[in-house]
């Protein structure tokens, strides 16, 4: 299987550059996986969608402020994004500009090293202070490098979902930024049952698959956990499991293989994986040839998808992380 067969041709204007002025109020397409049926709609709109019983599962974890800007000795400006931590593996940052091993970069007198360069734009690092300290200190968003700009003060706020409390993200969970309490409370309402598990969103969002051969591909792991209250409904569930966004779909999946609640999850999802938990899931537009889009794939049908992707373009609906969503179903 060819990662280049995941292919489809992004009109630049199509990218959000910015979030909407409302969250919550971006378009949906909902995408019958089954018959390959499309319906346009809006994400307020989404309990219109749901049914009593069904178990919308989201990700509450929060993004650390992990992009520092850093200066070496001699005054060249550096910029870092602090990556995820596992237990007692090294820190490691990714870094824009040449750095080399022992070079030190100092942000408002605190000294970064770098231990080693592993490729790829990944560093091994050491501190004094520990990085996420000052990324918290010092930090401010780490914007996908697509937007070609820097955060601002709105960003702050947008780049993060209205219930983020776990903190340890390298970016945000995507498929949410255009959730709302109030919509939430209508689906509550409605008697769509809410439920949250934690998955910190790191490496792997960020490095492209660079083997066009997709089972040549490795996923870097992500630390996971799956309350008991969210395991009671998805055993006890009625309706439809609804995964909000690729980070619950990949969770509750590796939950789903290994049986496993909370740990390290690297599973890579691509089609002909079998979905044993998630019934339906909602998800932003993704980048060409990405994980993301294999994972979309895996559940709507490569046919569908590219179909669906085809019609929102012609729409002018817009993609990426501050873009419109779609649910399939």
């Amino acid at each position: 299987m060819l990662v280049s067969d995941y292919n489809y041709d992004l009109p630049e204007e199509r990218i959000a550059k910015f979030p909407p002025k409302e969250r919550g109020s971006t378009r949906l397409l909902v995408l019958n996986r089954n018959n390959g049926e499309i319906v346009d709609s809006y994400y307020r709109d989404l309990d219109q969608f749901l049914n009593p019983g069904d178990v919308l599962i989201i990700n509450d974890t929060k993004v650390m402020q992990s992009r520092l800007f850093c200066k070496l000795s001699d005054g060249r400006k550096r910029e870092l994004v602090v990556l995820e931590k596992h237990g007692d593996e090294p820190q490691r940052v990714m870094y824009r500009g040449k750095l080399h091993d022992g070079d030190e970069l100092t942000i408002d007198n605190n000294t970064i090293k770098i231990v080693k360069i592993l490729g790829n734009g990944i560093a091994e690092v050491e501190s004094e202070m520990p990085l996420a300290e000052l990324a918290e200190k010092y930090g401010t968003v780490p914007l996908p490098p697509y937007l070609h700009r820097d955060a601002t003060e709105d960003d702050k706020k947008r780049y993060q979902t209205v219930w983020a409390k776990n903190m340890g993200s390298a970016a945000a969970p995507t498929a949410s930024l255009n959730m709302t309490d109030e919509l939430l409370e209508r689906l509550r309402q409605k008697g769509v049952i809410v439920r949250y598990l934690t998955l910190h969103v790191g490496l792997g969002t960020f490095l492209p698959i660079r083997s066009d051969n997709v089972e040549e591909h490795k996923m870097h792991s992500e630390w996971f956990n799956i309350p008991e209250d969210t395991l009671d409904a998805i055993k006890s569930h009625e309706g439809r499991i609804v995964a909000l966004g690729t980070t619950v779909a990949r969770t509750l999946e590796y939950y789903g293989k290994t049986g496993k609640t909370s740990g390290e999850d690297d599973i890579f999802i691509y089609p002909g994986f079998e979905f044993k938990v998630v019934d339906a899931l909602i998800t932003n537009y993704h980048a060409p040839k990405s994980t993301v889009l294999m994972l979309a794939s895996a559940f709507a049908g490569w046919d569908n998808l590219k179909n669906a992707y085809e019609h929102a373009i012609d729409e002018k609906y817009n993609f990426l992380s501050y873009g419109d969503s779609m649910l399939i179903c």
